[in-house]
Formats: structure tokens, C-alpha cells, sequence
């Protein structure tokens, strides 16, 4: 046998941890500590454009479901399979009764209510005791949320000061083929390494400045200067860049419960509060998607803001400029389907997302103890939030501390 030596032993791939990430902040389905967090929010599941009277297949946080609208125009919202006999109700037609099972018939409403049961006898006499698992939803933005955790719990569903007042040639405009995660509109691996992500200026320079190309205005190629601050509903980075006459570029991104990215615009130079709202919806464990929503003078906005990596959209690229030009996506998917979080080694640079974390699991844990997370509101009459996020200018010179 050879012999080996200390510095041959240290860090062996052999005594890799095998269960490598943190399942708290990672697992999204219900009864684990991270979906019990996430259902006590309202999540966008599709389009109001998506609600119609064809059915739809969601799945959200490792839930099969069914959208649809009943000729009322109403929205509904059930699980994906039929509390008959269990085929999906993604086959199912919408008439006067609401969504109507392909199977035996059985009818139920938006919210679930049996309302016709063709083959037994009389219609259905005890049709009135069945319920089809379903979700409130409501429509806002162009949007559609639903909120899938316990009734009692229920919020109001939040607004936005950045998505409520606009200027008179302004309107909103939404997305659902994830903006901002450099890749496809269904994203293979766990939405936690995306939502971190917020809180990691540090690699624009890097990855977006360098790997990618220069795919941002010139002075995102700067190295910042970066200050962490806890807030409120998550997460607050202010990042600090010299501008090309001089004076300082103050740049304001957020990390917002349950899952905002509030991130301006890094391709425009334009100085004004944030315009745009992506929310990350986690799919499963190992797959979510952005829906996004935002302030726009021109038709077709938002679609144009997806990135470009040599020039493409990420499903031109070939597998070899994939490899030369990493974005977004290569970089969070390439941590594996969830991330290794007990190989990780994290640097000075990486306090925003020990700071995120933190703060998520404190959410975790309030949950647990029966408390309210953060950004909880149920009052009707509540105002809009205001987010911080944007991109401003300081007419002083730059002068990193």
C-alpha cells in the first residue's frame, strides 16, 4: 500500500457529506419547514391571460394543479386530480357547472364545490358533501396569485409602491419567460440559488462583465462598493460605481419575502426607482420559473431585457458558446440540482447571502412557533410597499470607503 501523507488526506472528495445541502431553506413541498414559509404568501402561478376556459397544468412548490376560468369569467384553482377516481382534470372541459372531469362527469366550481355528478343517481344526491381540493386566487398586475397555505392564515395579497404609481404614459406589462435567470423559462435546479443571487453584486463584474461579455451599461463593469444592510422584508444591498463623467453611481437592489428579486434595469442608464418586480416561483425541489411585472412606456419592453450572451438568446446559443459565454443560468444551475451548501467555502464578499439565509430562517422559525412571518399583512386598507430599489446618481465624485 502507498503511502500518503497528511496534505494527501486533507479535503479527499471520499469525505464529501451525503446529504450535502441544507433541506430548511432548500424543500418547498408542504409540511418541510421552507414550503411551510412560502405558504403563508400569495405566489403568482401564470398569466391572467393563462386562465381561460381550457385548462392548464401548474405545478407550484411540488403541487400538481389545475387553472382554469368558469364562464362567469372567475379564476379557479384545484389540484390537478380529481377526488373521484384521481385522473387529472387538466382533460376536463369548463361549462355552466365549472370544470367537468373527462372520467365520469363530476363538476366542481372555482372553489371546489361538487356541483353535478351525471351518473349517480338524481345527479349526484350527496354532491354537496364532496370537495375538490382547491386555492383562493386573485388577479393583480397581470398576474395571477394564489395562496395555497393554511385559510386561517390567509393575507391580503400585497402591493407595490413601484407597480401602483406610474406616470400617465406609463403602463404595466408582464413576463412569464424568467427574466433574469439567464436561461430558459423553466429552470432546472432549486430556487434558492437564484433568490441568493440578488444578494451577490460581487459577480456582475465577474461573470457579466468578463465570462459573458460586457452584457451591462459600462460602470456595472466596476468592482463595487458594497454595503449589506438587513431589512424589514429581506435583504438590502446598495452598490456604489463611478460613472463616466465622474460622479457616482448608487445602485439599489433588494431581496423581498416571499420570493422578489427587486433588481433595476443593469442594461439602461437610466436613473429612476425600480421598475420592474420578478417573483421566483419555486416549481419543486429542483426546477422554478420568474414571472414578472413592471412599468413600461413601449409594447414589448420586457421581452427585450432578456439576456444576450454573444449576441443570443440563450436558446441560440450552441453548447460550445454555452461553455464560452456562462451566464445567470450556467453559473446557478452548474451547483447541481440543489447546491452543495456543506462544500461551500464563503468569503468576505459572500455577506449578503449569509445575511439572506439568516434572515430566511428566522422566518423558518417563526412559522414554527405559530407567529406570523415577515411582510404578513391582513389588512385590506393596507398601503402599498415601498421598495428602495433603483438606479441613482450622486453628483459627487466617487470615493470608495
Amino acid at each position: 500500500m502507498d503511502t500518503v501523507n497528511n496534505d494527501q488526506i486533507t479535503g479527499n472528495g471520499y469525505d464529501n457529506p451525503s446529504l450535502p445541502y441544507d433541506p430548511t431553506l432548500t424543500e418547498v413541498t408542504r409540511g418541510t419547514p421552507m414550503g411551510e414559509l412560502l405558504r403563508r404568501y400569495w405566489h403568482p402561478i401564470g398569466l391572467t391571460s393563462h386562465a381561460t376556459e381550457t385548462p392548464r397544468k401548474v405545478r407550484a412548490l411540488g403541487e400538481d394543479l389545475v387553472l382554469f376560468r368558469d364562464l362567469e369569467g372567475r379564476p379557479g384553482l384545484v389540484h390537478a386530480n380529481c377526488c373521484h377516481r384521481g385522473t387529472t382534470l387538466y382533460y376536463g372541459k369548463v361549462d355552466d357547472d365549472g370544470i367537468r372531469c373527462c372520467y365520469h362527469g363530476w363538476a366542481f366550481d372555482v372553489e371546489g364545490r361538487c356541483t353535478s355528478q351525471p351518473c349517480e343517481p338524481e345527479g349526484g344526491k350527496g354532491k354537496h358533501k364532496i370537495r375538490q381540493p382547491w386555492y383562493p386566487v386573485k388577479e393583480h398586475y397581470g398576474l395571477i396569485f394564489a395562496y395555497m397555505g393554511p385559510p386561517e392564515r390567509q393575507p391580503v395579497l400585497p402591493k407595490y409602491d413601484c407597480l401602483e404609481v406610474m406616470d400617465d404614459d406609463e403602463f404595466l406589462e408582464t413576463n412569464d419567460t424568467s427574466i433574469g435567470s439567464g436561461g430558459p423559462v423553466i429552470v432546472d435546479c432549486n430556487w434558492l440559488q437564484h433568490y441568493e443571487n440578488i444578494g451577490d453584486p460581487f459577480h456582475v463584474p465577474i461573470l457579466h462583465g468578463s465570462f459573458s461579455g460586457a452584457q451591462f451599461i459600462e460602470q456595472m463593469g466596476a468592482m463595487p462598493d458594497v454595503t449589506f444592510e438587513d431589512h424589514e422584508l429581506g435583504l438590502k444591498v446598495t452598490s456604489l460605481r463611478p460613472t463616466e463623467d465622474g460622479r457616482t453611481h448608487h445602485r439599489v437592489t433588494m431581496a423581498v419575502l416571499p420570493t422578489l428579486r427587486v433588481v433595476p434595469n443593469p442594461r439602461v442608464a437610466q436613473f429612476a426607482r425600480v421598475e420592474t418586480i420578478g417573483w421566483v416561483l419555486p416549481i419543486d425541489d429542483t426546477h422554478f420559473r420568474i414571472y414578472s411585472s413592471g412599468r413600461t412606456r413601449e409594447e414589448g419592453y420586457m421581452i427585450k431585457q432578456r439576456s444576450r450572451m454573444n449576441g443570443k438568446l440563450w436558446e441560440e446559443l450552441s453548447e460550445e458558446e454555452h461553455q464560452t459565454f456562462p451566464g445567470d443560468y450556467e453559473a446557478h444551475s452548474g451547483q447541481g440540482a440543489i447546491a452543495s451548501h456543506a462544500n461551500e467555502h464563503l468569503g468576505q464578499t459572500d455577506t449578503g447571502i449569509v445575511m439572506l439565509r439568516r434572515f430566511l430562517k428566522k422566518q423558518v422559525d417563526a412559522v414554527a412557533a405559530g407567529k406570523d412571518p415577515a411582510g404578513v399583512s391582513f389588512d385590506e386598507n393596507a398601503p402599498p410597499i415601498e421598495l428602495e430599489a433603483g438606479n441613482f446618481v450622486i453628483d459627487e465624485p466617487y470615493a470608495p470607503s
